[in-house]
């Protein structure tokens, strides 16, 4: 008994107490809408990056009165490049809880100045005398089918649509025929939609996009019809006959594309063999862009012109990764033993002071999945399988005339998929004597200090960068 008198207290207490004097417990309860906080719609800029220890600052390699100029007319450039390559639907979105909106969150892509239905809309809320919903867009117009006596619709094609009716059986069906046409023709871009029901509201992304026809290679019966040789030359002849002798002993009909910048050019003569002679001295760039644009081929294979085939360079076995693994676009092997690889990390930085790059000699990610002895990387060494129209899309400054290699993966950092194997490779021919060509070529091949503040400068530009660190 005394135990059921305790208890007896106890309730009698705890009424008393939270009946008489509510204080902050009953008088703070938030309703569900008190919790709907509205989140940020957009991400903060970027700050400044942080350039790594060892880095070589851009600025300190520009002309001194020529300085800000050059920043006004990047910061301009940057605006431009950024209107070709943002939207809308780069927007942070936020779904806020307990919605009772049905709308699609990923997916819904339209064609240009098209009518399209949009999936999924619908209203799912408990009985009532009557159900209104607006959607709103702003690169477009908005319709629905109109249905009989008890609905209301309000900006049928335009750019907000009132939806209202006593039915919720009725409005969803107007839902399950609301269209979107887009009223501005652009290839792609984006617009952001407004879906409301009371004080709730959702926001989702329609992708606005011309779809691109795809560019598809015949690959054939044989490695010929998928591969094409690619290589630039300049004073070196006799190697360059050594790498030609070497590819018809393992491919006696691949074809073989040069590009040619030499002072006097000798005409290269042979079966599957294409010379394209440049004006003199052009670079490295410009005759890899020349001999680039003129493969046909899905693929094609680079090759310095001092190289030499070997038993171990087996160009199917780098083909055989490619077509396994489709989001490939370059993969590199070996030269003589050298897997020269590298990764780089990029911060975008603040706009007037541009972003920081560092690139890592031997710096990797992750083991290609399927294929153990590949990795993926952000750069290789000069003996590459890439996919000819990804190569071609990116290109090849041809402003970079000497001292280039790595700025190609550097133009490609986010477009260019990229691994590294060790299961094929190529010879790297030895030295030879000290040829009036050769020493020639060496004056070519090493430039004085000019060629590398050029490409710092471009690196300032082009790539608006502050800092870059080569490791």
């Amino acid at each position: 008994m005394a135990a059921v008198g305790s208890i007896i207290a106890l309730v009698t207490f705890y009424f008393m107490t939270f009946h008489n004097y509510p204080g902050e417990l009953t008088q703070e309860a938030p309703t569900p809408q008190k919790l709907r906080l509205p989140p940020m719609s957009h991400l903060p800029p970027p700050g400044p990056c942080t350039c790594p220890s060892g880095s070589t600052l851009l600025k300190e390699h520009l002309p001194k009165d020529q300085y800000e100029e050059l920043v006004k007319r990047r910061t301009k450039e940057l605006h431009q490049h950024k209107a070709r390559t943002t939207s809308v639907l780069s927007r942070l979105l936020f779904a806020l809880p307990n919605s009772p909106l049905q709308y699609p969150i990923q997916g819904f892509k339209v064609l240009p100045l098209t009518s399209t239905l949009i999936p999924g809309l619908a209203l799912h809320a408990g009985q009532r005398s009557s159900y209104k919903v607006s959607l709103s867009v702003s690169k477009g117009v908005l319709t629905t089918e109109i249905t009989a006596d008890g609905v209301k619709v309000q900006g049928h094609g335009e750019s907000r649509l009132i939806m209202e009716s006593s039915s919720l059986v009725t409005l969803n069906y107007l839902l399950a025929n609301v269209s979107y046409t887009s009223t501005v023709y652009h290839i792609h871009t984006g617009d952001l939609a407004s879906f409301q029901f009371d004080n709730h509201e959702a926001v989702f992304p329609i992708t606005i996009k011309q779809p691109l026809l795809p560019v598809l290679y015949d690959m054939g019966t044989d490695i010929s019809s998928h591969v094409t040789v690619v290589t630039k030359t300049f004073l070196r002849y006799t190697q360059l006959k050594v790498l030609l002798s070497s590819i018809r002993r393992f491919y006696s009909n691949i074809e073989v594309i040069i590009a040619d910048d030499s002072f006097e050019p000798e005409n290269i003569t042979g079966e599957h063999i294409r010379q394209y002679i440049m004006p003199p001295a052009q670079g490295w760039f410009a005759g890899r862009n020349l001999a680039v644009s003129q493969v046909t081929t899905k693929y094609l294979l680079w090759v310095d012109d001092d190289f030499v085939f070997t038993e171990e360079t087996k160009i199917e076995k780098l083909v055989e990764v490619m077509e396994a693994v489709p989001e490939l676009d370059v993969l590199g092997a070996s030269v003589q033993g050298n897997r020269f690889y590298f990764s780089l990390k990029y911060e975008e930085g603040e706009e007037l002071d541009g972003g920081c790059l560092y690139r890592k000699s031997r710096g990797k990610f992750h083991p290609l999945p399927g294929y153990p002895q590949c990795f993926l990387a952000s750069g290789v060494v000069n003996f590459f399988l890439a996919r000819t129209h990804a190569v071609q899309r990116v290109g090849f400054d041809p402003k970079l005339q000497r001292v280039a290699h790595s700025e190609f993966f550097m133009d490609g950092l986010g477009s260019l998929m990229v691994a590294s194997c060790d299961h094929v490779s190529i010879g790297h021919q030895p030295k030879t004597g000290h040829s009036k060509d050769e020493a020639l070529y060496k004056k070519f091949r090493h430039p004085p200090g000019g060629d590398t503040e050029l490409k710092l400068q471009l690196h300032f530009f082009k790539n608006h960068l502050k800092c870059i660190k080569y490791g």
